[in-house]
């Protein structure tokens, strides 16, 4: 049944409304659609436009078709209605006869399709913010279980300094904890209702607008009505939030890749999570984490699909914004399903403790932590640096590492280097001088730890 069809004297074409029509995808709506309908018959109720009687038995057939929605969510997709909207006004039509044909009155389904889209991002932009803690406690964990292992830290993909382990898992922390905060940001901003505000100019019955809000859990209705049908901003915020997110998950893949590839060896992956050949027996592949990094990739589409359907939109409401759905529902169920898929794998990746320490000693790597000895020692760090250079150039024509060169070989350098430079190259020294906030010194990875498991508990 079409909600527009008084003025038209012929059928739609079968290919118009195959074209046309949205209930394949938007019925995902449904529970949406049906919430602001009880609310607004409640309001139109109160103002007087609707008995109590007729309100209470649009309310009674409302909640009935919620369960009946809930117990089949793809129940809307038996019929040939127009869109989720249609259907749910030919099912109470069904259920009540004459009355449900008084629900529509003083709305439009630009108000009441933005009011489902928000109530459904809000639902799942939830959803996906327990996800994505669900990702940090799983960072959390792993950091805490590998608190005190050292592996190389990369620059350029060369090795560059040692980092502890637990570092390394605490940085995307930090990553997805903004995430979390974009949600939350997000979520603020959407929390406005624009139920009442009609096709576009405002609804014709005088009805209280903040009370049909309140009911649908928003904190506030919408101020302005051209804008309240036409904005999409939420999608866009979600999606670009997801975007960013799925790239910083992406980063971690592709660090868990090279770090259990057999060149590298520092993580190893767990029998549960890996996936072979189907030619070369001996192969382990990570493709749990190729996946999450190829998904990333399909986000960012959506987020870009989005801004394209906006960008050249008057106002009010157009047909355009019926393409705002298909792709952010699939970007938000990517985004949560992405997060819940590393929260469950990293429990299964594990760290070879020994080849991490091997490679953190390669590389001359300990080749700061001389010029920072220099340093010490009265010497500007520029020269410090040009020094440190010299004898690294020193050592790999000898093919040592600066730890094995011979003292007069040092000297020869620098006079000023003496017995004590070689407590200052190892490891351990090296990452106890980066005692700074911020840095990777097991005190302040264990501090930053515990504040991080701090803040987790207290969400």
């Amino acid at each position: 049944m079409a909600m527009w069809g008084g003025r038209f004297q012929e059928a739609s074409l079968d290919e118009f409304r195959a074209f046309n029509d949205s209930l394949a995808f938007d019925y995902l709506l449904a529970q949406q659609d049906i919430a602001a309908s009880r609310s607004w018959a409640i309001g139109l109720a109160e103002a007087g436009i609707i008995t109590a009687e007729e309100a209470t038995l649009l309310d009674g057939a409302l909640a009935e078709l919620a369960l009946e929605v809930e117990a089949n969510p793809e129940l809307p997709l038996q019929t040939k209605e127009e869109d989720i909207h249609s259907w749910v006004e030919a099912k109470l039509g069904e259920k009540i006869g004459h009355a449900a044909k008084k629900l529509h009155t003083g709305r439009s389904r630009n108000d009441l399709v933005a009011t489902d889209l928000r109530l459904w991002s809000k639902l799942n932009a939830g959803l996906v913010r327990d996800a994505l803690q669900s990702a940090i406690g799983a960072l959390l964990t792993f950091a805490r279980s590998h608190y005190g292992l050292v592996m190389p830290g990369f620059t350029h993909l060369q090795r560059a300094q040692p980092v502890l382990v637990s570092h390394w898992a605490l940085a995307y922390v930090e990553m997805f904890r903004r995430d979390l905060s974009r949600i939350d940001d997000a979520l603020a901003r959407m929390d406005v209702c624009p139920l009442g505000c009609g096709a576009l100019a405002g609804t014709g019955v005088l009805l209280d607008r903040v009370a049909v809000a309140e009911r649908l859990g928003f904190a506030a209705a919408a101020r302005n009505s051209l804008d309240a049908v036409s904005d999409r901003d939420y999608v866009v915020e979600l999606s670009a939030a997801a975007s960013l997110c799925l790239t910083h998950l992406s980063r971690l893949s592709e660090d868990v890749i090279f770090f259990c590839s057999g060149e590298a060896g520092f993580f190893k992956l767990g029998d549960a999570i890996s996936s072979g050949s189907s030619l070369m027996p001996q192969k382990k592949n990570p493709d749990v984490f190729e996946l999450l990094r190829g998904k990333t990739g399909r986000v960012l589409g959506h987020l870009v699909g989005i801004l394209h359907v906006l960008k050249g939109l008057p106002l009010a409401y157009n047909k355009d914004m019926q393409e705002d759905k298909q792709g952010f529902f699939d970007l938000m169920a990517t985004w949560q399903q992405c997060l819940l898929v590393l929260a469950t794998v990293l429990p299964h990746l594990s760290v070879n403790a020994g080849q991490c320490r091997r490679a953190a000693e390669l590389g001359y790597s300990n080749a700061t932590d001389l010029a920072d000895y220099l340093v010490g020692k009265g010497v500007a760090f520029r020269d410090a640096h040009e020094l440190s250079g010299e004898l690294v150039l020193k050592a790999s024509a000898q093919q040592k590492p600066l730890e094995a060169l011979a003292l007069a070989d040092l000297q020869a350098v620098s006079p000023l280097i003496g017995d004590d430079v070689y407590a200052a190259l190892t490891i351990e020294a090296g990452l106890a001088k980066r005692a700074a906030l911020g840095g990777t010194s097991p005190e302040q990875v264990g501090s930053a730890l515990t504040a991080a498991e701090q803040w987790f508990s207290a969400l």
